[in-house]
């Protein structure tokens, strides 16, 4: 009778401890039990294009930190990485826009970077600067030509943002416009799919990260960056806080994240990163 007491209790201290384990376990994250800031298991974001490619080395370093941890990265927009953060399908939605007074109920969003939004057009167009009039001209489709603001005879082509996306959202606020009111032969969904549109035809015209646009500019690709309201549209302008149209890059998780996905943050907005962020052309936050 006292071996079968003996195995009864350890059968219960097994069951116990299982089930603290499990409780341990949320959104497909672990920590492990090997060492106090050991984890296991995958990290999902989703979300903005923009913030994409960086969130993706971020996760590579962290992963090179954490084993037995796999970041997973997927883009399609600012408005879907604030719904799927919402609804637990990732531990983090990416965003390139602040969230909206309507979706921050039980959301919290991390400051990772900073960057802006410009104009860019063929880098062989002689159309050097245009007036927010003259954007506002080209986008309602009142301006048509490129003759009309300084430039050659030729057809303005006119790319626009794809809906859900951060740059469309902040250019309609910044102009006062509605996004119903834009005129566009085209429209581009990711940054790199924008830049390649507008370095591939001389009379295109478009809005796109300014940290992507200039890596992609200093790379050798046709395209060249417009000022915005006489100041150039530059990494630099956005550090020192004079370039109009500058946004932040977020994380977006649950008010309480776990503890794996709050190392990751801090990862994130840590020093450690700070060369990945301005290899990506972007701004480093200061902590």
């Amino acid at each position: 009778m006292r071996s079968l007491s003996l195995i009864t209790c350890s059968l219960i201290a097994a069951l116990a401890l299982a089930l603290s384990g499990c409780g341990e376990e949320k959104s497909g994250l672990k920590t492990s039990g090997d060492s106090g800031s050991g984890f296991s298991g995958t990290l999902r974001l989703a979300g903005s294009s923009t913030l994409a490619p960086l969130a993706v080395e971020i996760g590579k370093r962290f992963e090179k930190a954490h084993p037995e941890v796999r970041v997973e990265v997927q883009t399609g927009g600012s408005s879907r990485g604030i719904a799927d953060a919402r609804k637990g399908s990732v531990e983090v939605g990416m965003s390139s826009r602040d969230m909206k007074e309507s979706e921050k109920d039980g959301l919290k969003q991390w400051v990772v970077a900073m960057d802006g939004v410009c104009f860019l057009v063929h880098k062989s167009n002689p159309v050097k600067e245009l007036t927010r009039e003259q954007l506002v001209g080209i986008y309602m489709g009142k301006i048509k030509s490129w003759s009309e603001v300084g430039g050659h005879d030729a057809e303005i082509v006119c790319i626009n943002r794809a809906d859900g996306r951060s740059e469309l959202e902040l250019v309609t606020s910044f102009f006062g416009i509605k996004p119903v009111d834009i005129h566009a032969d085209l429209v581009a969904g990711e940054n790199q799919q924008g830049i390649k549109m507008v370095a591939t035809d001389k009379n295109a015209i478009t809005y796109m990260s300014v940290g992507a646009s200039e890596y992609e500019a200093n790379a050798g690709t046709e395209i060249a960056l417009l000022p915005l309201d006489g100041i150039a549209s530059s990494v630099a302008n956005v550090t020192n806080g004079t370039y109009p149209l500058s946004r932040p890059l977020l994380y977006i998780t649950v008010s309480e994240p776990t503890k794996m996905t709050q190392a990751f943050i801090d990862f994130s907005q840590s020093k450690d990163v700070h060369d990945l962020v301005e290899e990506f052309s972007y701004v480093p936050i200061q902590n």
